[in-house]
């Protein structure tokens, strides 16, 4: 196993992400956890529910490559057009 020479360091919101995941659009199923941010693989538009937020907004014509620094607990499939999504938590 690798060494972490950070591994006993607390976790924070502004602390780089321990863990990514791939992310499929859905209205109906919140993501695995919340993220720190979003990276946009494939620009568009990006309909993001905030973890505070009972509701989703749309961040438009989001570039490829892009990290959208959002605590995000949903992205809806309604309103993404955006594609190849990670979740960095």
């Amino acid at each position: 196993m690798q060494q972490d020479p950070f591994r006993n360091q607390a976790d924070s919101p502004m602390a780089p992400a321990e863990y990514c995941f791939e992310i499929t659009p859905s209205d109906t199923d919140d993501l695995m956890c919340a993220t720190k941010a979003l990276y946009v693989g494939e620009g568009g538009d990006l309909a993001v529910t905030s973890v505070r937020a009972d509701a989703p907004v749309v961040f438009t014509s989001v570039p490829s490559g892009s990290i959208i620094d959002v605590r995000a607990r949903r992205v809806s499939a309604s309103g993404t057009t955006a594609a190849n999504i990670i979740g960095l938590a």
